[in-house]
């Protein structure tokens, strides 16, 4: 017999009664994930409940509810006719006052129960309510620090989630316990179906969500905002780093600014209207790009109330990222009191991700997100799932989880689409499965995957495996990580890969994940735990690449060779300078540490001198129409000389964002020079030989250290240069002989071709 929610409602004493969990019933696995969709208030108190509790025995339902025996209706004739209400016939009988619990059960309840589920919460006790989801990988913008400017492969239409699997995933977490959906990108609005899948996710309010978010950059917003609202979006975070028009266009390789500036003013429109959207603006501060708009950007919470949250320069490949373009929260943090001095902080969310402050007498508020400065891992209540479906527990790690393959199972491994979607929805309607649920209204619950079991034990198995903070891999600015444009979405192929699979077989539903279980490496299904960018796939050259080692690993004591005081003197001075060392000294690698670590040799004790270094190289072509367009300039795309010596001019000036342990200098002069030296007419007319073009470049400066670097640097870029706009008239260039041929001042003096001259 059907347990009656109307016999429960008047059995349970709100003061007696204790609250229960989803977790903590006794509910059989597919019923389990399915205990926190449709809810019924019971004298105010809310107590887990589903429809596919209504299909349960009377007794397994009494268990499942943590129902004590005693408040159990005891009679199947009083529950019928409870369930079936008052008759026109009969009046209604007043019901007996319920029993009092007794008090052990009480304190054995509240002991053993749960805040949190167990699967959302890690070793270090973060409980995950907080869901990225990334909707494409696509955007229309390429901002210099989030895309490279090539941009990104796309993936397979087949490797992306569709919305029935966005939905089944989002009701998956949504069930134990997530509360938050942030959805992201790429740019979401860009996606066709974005409206309708926020009208799916934001019918999961009656189960326990609470906010819809959307991380966007404004371009295609203001089409698209009022039915997100009514959607159910209750929260807007919008990129906007320059309030410049012209900046903007440098910084996003794009136009928009106008389209951008209409989306705000929509927001601060319907919010007028009563629309209640939580609206922030993420700027992404960069030395020498934007700092000076800071104070413009504070200026903008005056009159309008808007959080605005200088988020702090962060590494990702592609971004050409380097400590001197960060500024970090308390450089922002000082220029902003001195021109509000009454700058007062303001208390923040324990999971908050910024430092929020105040300007009395404004409408809106700053704040400061601090990656690189002051991480905020303690608290990290955040989980996100790719466009392709990968769990990522950590922004910066590498490892991810698969669910999209898990959830395909149940499809035979094909995408679930809407009419696949229904097909299984019939099914669990025929076996009443208990994925299927019934609101109370009669209306249909949000459906969970028939494997929502095995989805919630690979869940919790990446969660517990999450680190203390940034993936525990030490300093984040030395960290390999994807690019920022793919950090909530991955569009590696992993077939062919070795992957790694968790048994989930015989572990029972109640069993905790220890930080420490095996990992087997496996050729399963479903990937499962990936790591990320192997290197051994072309396919992913783009996001990261391998660093071979350059100390070989550290040997037994026993077996290395005796030292001499040559080698271990570690207080030795620095040679005089740090691209050459003395012709007399000791061969040895002046970027090493004692320790064998790279590191940045110091050059505080040298005095300024003028130095200067000539760096040579030359482009063989392989016919001679190439070089003859050169002489004609009648290449297609312009000027291959000038276009080359610009170039290289502003490769030597850009120098130490290119080599790693390379000083920045300021440069005197640059000076690259292209000479072409080919055949005669006859020969080019006969096709014997295609020619060289020399390039030559000179740097000068007065400076504590030498410039070969920039010399070479300028000479290989604009020896790129012309091979980039000549390789479609000749595809066999080849460039070669790139050295260093005259380098002079400092303490070693003048060297010619590698050679010491007076």
């Amino acid at each position: 017999m059907a347990l009656s929610m109307r016999s429960v409602s008047r059995s349970l004493n709100p003061r007696q009664a204790p609250r229960v969990r989803p977790h903590q019933t006794g509910i059989p696995p597919f019923a389990h994930v399915a205990t926190r969709q449709p809810r019924c208030q019971v004298l105010g108190r809310r107590i887990a409940t589903a429809a596919a509790a209504t299909h349960l025995p009377t007794q397994h339902a009494s268990q499942g509810l943590d129902v004590p025996p005693s408040v159990s209706p005891s009679n199947p004739a009083q529950t019928q006719a409870q369930a079936q209400g008052p008759t026109p016939s009969s009046q209604p009988q007043p019901h007996p006052q319920p029993q009092p619990v007794p008090k052990s059960f009480r304190r054995s309840t509240i002991k053993d129960a749960r805040p949190f589920s167990d699967f959302l919460t890690d070793t270090f006790d973060r409980q995950h309510d907080y869901l990225r989801i990334s909707l494409t990988e696509k955007c229309n913008l390429r901002c210099v620090y989030c895309m490279p400017e090539e941009g990104v492969p796309l993936s397979p239409d087949r490797d992306l989630l569709t919305t029935p699997e966005i939905v089944l995933l989002a009701s998956t977490f949504v069930s134990q316990g997530v509360t938050k959906i942030r959805l992201t990108g790429g740019e979401p609005t860009v996606r066709a179906d974005i409206l309708p899948l926020m009208q799916q996710l934001g019918a999961l309010r009656p189960y326990g969500l609470r906010e819809l978010c959307i991380t966007t950059n404004g371009i295609a917003l203001h089409r698209k905002l009022e039915a997100m609202v009514e959607a159910g979006l209750t929260g807007i975070n919008l990129s906007l780093d320059t309030l410049d028009p012209w900046q903007f266009q440098i910084m996003t390789r794009r136009k928009g600014f106008a389209a951008v500036q209409k989306s705000i003013a929509r927001i601060h429109e319907l919010n007028r209207a009563g629309a209640g959207v939580r609206f922030k603006i993420n700027c992404v501060v960069m030395r020498g790009v934007n700092d000076r708009e800071v104070l413009d950007f504070v200026e903008m919470t005056k009159d309008n109330n808007v959080e605005v949250r200088f988020i702090e320069y962060m590494p990702f490949d592609g971004n050409k990222w380097s400590k001197g373009k960060m500024l970090s929260y308390s450089e922002m943090l000082g220029s902003i009191r001195e021109r509000y001095p009454s700058l007062c902080k303001v208390q923040d969310h324990k999971n908050d991700t910024s430092k929020t402050w105040h300007v009395p007498g404004f409408a809106g508020r700053i704040g400061f997100v601090t990656s690189m400065t002051h991480n905020f891992c303690g608290s990290c209540n955040r989980l996100r799932i790719t466009n392709d479906g990968n769990l990522k527990v950590c922004l910066f790690g590498n490892a991810e989880v698969s669910l999209r393959d898990i959830l395909r199972e149940v499809n035979c491994g094909e995408p679930i689409d809407e009419e696949a979607l229904a097909r299984l929805k019939k099914v669990a309607m025929d076996q009443q499965l208990p994925a299927r649920a019934i609101s109370e209204d009669g209306g249909k619950a949000p459906m969970l995957a028939p494997n929502s079991e095995e989805l919630l034990h690979v869940i919790g198995a990446a969660v517990k495996r999450k680190k203390a903070k940034h993936a525990g891999m030490g300093e984040l600015e030395h960290m390999k990580n994807r690019p920022m444009i793919l950090i909530d979405l991955t569009s590696l192929s992993t077939r062919n890969k070795t992957c790694y699979q968790v048994s989930h077989a015989r572990i029972p539903r109640t069993t905790a994940w220890p930080l420490t279980t095996p990992l087997s490496p496996v050729m399963p299904s479903h990937p499962l735990f990936l790591p990320h960018a192997l290197p051994s796939s072309p396919a992913v050259r783009l996001f990261s690449s391998t660093i071979p080692r350059l100390v070989p690993e550290a040997q037994d004591d026993s077996k290395a060779p005796p030292s001499t005081s040559s080698t271990t003197n570690t207080t030795s001075p620095a040679p005089d300078d740090d691209h050459q060392p003395r012709a007399a000294a000791p061969a040895a690698l002046t970027h090493l540490s004692a320790a064998g670590a790279a590191h940045m040799v110091s050059i505080a004790h040298k005095q300024p001198t003028t130095r200067t270094a000539r760096a040579v190289c030359a482009v063989h072509f392989s016919h001679p129409v190439a070089l003859r367009l050169i002489r004609e300039n009648g290449h297609k795309k312009g000027d291959v000389l000038g276009v080359a010596r610009v170039a290289g001019i502003m490769a030597a000036k850009r120098t130490p964002d290119i080599v790693p342990l390379c000083h920045p200098i300021m440069l005197s002069h640059v000076s690259v020079e292209l000479e072409p030296r080919g055949p005669p007419a006859a020969a080019e007319e006969d096709h014997a030989g295609g020619g060289v073009l020399d390039v030559s470049a000179t740097v000068t400066c007065d400076g504590k250290t030498g410039v070969e670097m920039e010399a070479l640097t300028a000479a290989s870029a604009a020896a790129l240069t012309v091979y980039d706009m000549c390789k479609a008239v000749d595809k066999g260039m080849r460039i070669e002989g790139l050295r260093v041929v005259l380098k002079e001042g400092g303490k070693i003096g003048r060297w010619v071709e590698g050679m010491k001259t007076e």
